[in-house]
């Protein structure tokens, strides 16, 4: 009788094991067809660019890298430009010349690495943008400093040329550009201060600069540094993409290499976005995590005083690893920062909200024993519904400064524009008045306006997916976000 047991425990764990494989394969196999039943890659997608930097190659100074930065868009020019017509593509395709998205319609090709020197500088700032952006979404930041700084917007490796160019892109690639671009600043500004604002990966790829010369014993760079929506952590699906990679190259399927495959409508911005570029900055994050936590508390001294600016609603990056994996780990010996922008808390926004992100906060706030300022930017009072049916005009936000048990609330005469219930990772460092993101447009240029876009249809039918559309592009906190940064880098 036993014999009979242990013989048909086995027989029916080896079919579970089989049924569970069988069951993943056919998950897998699902997965592929459906990822690989997306659009067509373009040559956009395909092209690989001979003069894409990589951080072992034969460039050792940013005046080099800004020469095959001009090499690497004649490619551009020659293989993409000079093969694509209005005949052909969308008239909103940015590889298309004369297009509504051409970044030639701008006064600046914002793709490309600028420096704005100043025999007057007072400091140096350094702009470093995110995954998949280019200078452009610093370069308002950069424009309100460049009387007072020396201000260098880089372009980092596989940006602002094409989407291809984030396929085989590494962290070390990007950390060495950001390098070779801190190295130039401090050799001009001769021994003034440096500041650096980094906009998502280019905040982690900053903190990476400091870390690695605190570990090696070395002068950090930065007087203070500035972070917009840093990618501090990211959702935990990121760890897991990577596969999708892996399974495309093993079948040679080359869309597998995409999380998403859009319309290239943005002049400045890649649409489509590679399985790499994830996986990159989900290394880059893990690793400074890590590192941050193995240092002595005496090392974590070293950090610069750093100010991050971050929206309490983030699709892209984790806004409570920002508190969690970064200010909780910082001593109070230096006067670090933190600003979060609540939801927009109208009676409506929160009857159709399932889960307030805010409760994972609320026991840090009762307890309010921060090592560091949390600002929290928050609705001055419940909006109503009349506010929220524009009834009303006011929906004023007010700043509460948290600190040591101390609470000071101040006023700031901003309101919500009251058909916007968040802010979201690409809006902060993006101000109303902006040309291409903003709600409204200042000028008549035949030129794409992604800021008012309000189409109206059935879902499933524009190549780029109404979430994305609908998207908030703009802060109307901008000049408070300003005003601080003026008062970290002024102090």
């Amino acid at each position: 009788m036993k014999t009979l047991v242990i013989g048909s425990t086995k027989h029916l764990l080896m079919a579970a094991m089989y049924i569970a494989m069988g069951g993943f394969a056919t998950l897998i196999v699902t997965a592929v067809i459906f990822l690989n039943a997306r659009p067509d890659l373009d040559i956009w997608h395909t092209r690989l660019l001979a003069h894409q930097y990589h951080h072992d190659s034969a460039i050792d100074s940013f005046s080099d890298y800004i020469a095959n930065e001009q090499d690497l868009f004649n490619e551009v020019e020659t293989h993409v430009y000079q093969n694509t017509s209005l005949a052909q593509h969308s008239p909103i395709n940015r590889y298309v010349r004369g297009s509504l998205a051409d970044p030639k319609h701008w006064s600046t090709d914002w793709n490309r690495s600028f420096e704005w020197p100043n025999s007057q500088a007072e400091y140096g700032l350094l702009l470093l943008h995110g995954m998949s952006d280019s200078p452009y979404v610093l370069s308002h930041i950069g424009n309100h400093f460049r009387d007072k700084a020396h201000v260098l917007g880089l372009r980092l490796p596989g940006h602002g040329t094409l989407p291809s160019g984030l396929v085989n892109l590494s962290w070390q690639d990007m950390a060495a550009a950001a390098k070779l671009a801190t190295e130039h600043l401090q050799q001009q500004l001769q021994g003034k201060p440096l500041y650096v604002v980094g906009f998502s990966t280019g905040a982690a790829l900053a903190l990476n600069h400091e870390l690695t010369a605190i570990e090696q014993g070395g002068a950090t760079a930065y007087q203070s540094m500035v972070f917009i929506s840093p990618a501090i952590g990211l959702p935990p699906v990121a760890a897991g993409a990577k596969w999708q990679a892996n399974l495309g190259r093993l079948l040679s399927l080359d869309k597998l290499l995409w999380n998403s495959i859009q319309t290239e409508y943005d002049p400045f911005k890649y649409g489509s976005f590679a399985v790499n570029a994830g996986d990159v900055v989900y290394q880059l994050s893990q690793r400074n995590s890590r590192r941050l936590l193995q240092l002595p508390l005496a090392q974590r001294e070293r950090i610069p005083k750093t100010l991050t600016f971050q929206s309490l609603m983030d699709a892209t990056v984790s806004s409570p690893a920002v508190v969690n994996d970064f200010y909780l780990h910082l001593p109070q010996s230096v006067a670090h920062q933190l600003v979060m922008f609540d939801i927009n808390r109208t009676q409506i926004n929160m009857g159709l909200i399932p889960e307030d992100p805010r409760v994972p906060y609320e026991s840090l706030l009762a307890a309010n024993q921060f090592n560091f300022e949390f600002t929290l930017i928050q609705n001055k009072a419940q909006p109503s519904l009349a506010t929220y049916m524009g009834l009303k005009p006011q929906n004023e936000v007010e700043a509460v400064r948290y600190q040591s048990g101390t609470t000071e609330t101040e006023a700031l005469s901003l309101f919500w524009p009251p058909s916007v219930y968040s802010l979201s990772h690409v809006a902060l460092p993006i101000p109303k008045e902006d040309s291409l993101y903003g709600p409204t447009a200042k000028d008549e240029l035949p030129r794409v306006h992604i800021g008012a876009a309000d189409s109206r249809g059935e879902r499933g039918l524009l190549s780029v997916p109404a979430n994305e559309i609908l998207r908030q592009k703009w802060n109307p906190f901008y000049p408070y976000m300003l005003q601080r940064i003026e008062q970290h880098i002024g102090h």
